[in-house]
């Protein structure tokens, strides 16, 4: 995408809204788009190139994606540069409605983060344990790639090694190095390096650049990894096209978006889990 579509977008929408339309022309000048921040995962799956055309099949509207770390994509649409968010940092999305950003926040899928690894695995982190094997990845001085990014993946993994007794923010173990990247180039960093990484499944399952990385810990239930969507709320941003964003947020909890999102395999493996209303 254009990045000069996100500085404009909120000053071309004005200017048309001051615009007298030549006859004929219809009130959705606009475009029939709505412009969606999300996290990177949600992408980098290929999740989005299989639930989207789909939408446009039912709806006949499109959606750009602007694909961040969640903390990136909330702030994005706190400067109205979005109609919509889809992300997965629960506290971060129900702050974001608190402080009135956003109208409403709808559970709409899971999968869980996995913890990757080199396959001889030198930390010995191998489990069902997520604390414990940081805490070996940490003792043993493991290479370690945090994406550092704000991400939810980033906010989920800070939240581990805290209960895992270290801090981040005040000391970081010998092997810690932040990229400041997606979840796609920290995992080719660590299949380059031979690190530890911290992942979404979905991403993990669509990543070719594999090296002799594997699935280490799984299975843990604090992994669990849950995904939802808002609507920008207009009060703040007028543009907002809320109809048409209210349009998407509908669509992806009802049983057609939600057996779409089921629909997604790799390998006959299935990515993410619906799980709207509950």
């Amino acid at each position: 995408m254009d990045l000069n579509f996100l500085t404009l977008r909120r000053g071309a929408l004005a200017l048309l809204g001051t615009i007298t339309l030549s006859a004929g022309l219809p009130v959705l000048a606009q475009g029939n788009f709505i412009v969606m921040a999300s996290t990177t995962s949600t992408e980098q799956s290929g999740l989005f190139g299989h639930l989207l055309p789909a939408f446009k099949a039912a709806t006949g509207t499109d959606v750009r994606v602007v694909a961040l770390g969640t903390g990136q994509a909330l702030d994005t649409a706190r400067r109205g540069d979005a109609d919509i968010v889809f992300v997965h940092d629960q506290a971060a999305e129900e702050k974001f409605v608190a402080d009135g950003f956003g109208l409403k926040r709808l559970p709409v899928m899971y999968n869980d983060f996995v913890l990757i690894g080199p396959a001889a695995d030198p930390a010995k982190a191998r489990g069902k344990d997520i604390v414990a094997a940081l805490q070996k990845v940490a003792a043993s001085g493991a290479p370690f790639v945090s994406r550092g990014d704000k991400s939810g993946t980033h906010a989920a993994e800070l939240r581990y090694w805290k209960t895992a007794g270290t801090d981040i923010a005040t000391t970081k173990p010998a092997g810690y190095k932040e990229c400041g990247c997606g979840m796609g180039p920290a995992l080719n960093i660590a299949a380059s390096t031979g690190a530890y990484v911290l992942a979404d499944r979905g991403t993990w399952l669509n990543f070719k650049n594999r090296a002799d990385l594997a699935v280490l810990v799984e299975g843990d239930n604090r992994l669990f990894n849950q995904y939802g969507v808002m609507v920008v709320n207009p009060a703040k941003h007028p543009h907002v096209k809320q109809a048409l964003a209210q349009g998407f947020a509908d669509w992806v909890v009802s049983p057609a978006g939600q057996a779409s999102i089921a629909a997604y395999k790799i390998g006959g493996e299935q990515l993410f889990f619906p799980n709207a209303g509950k």
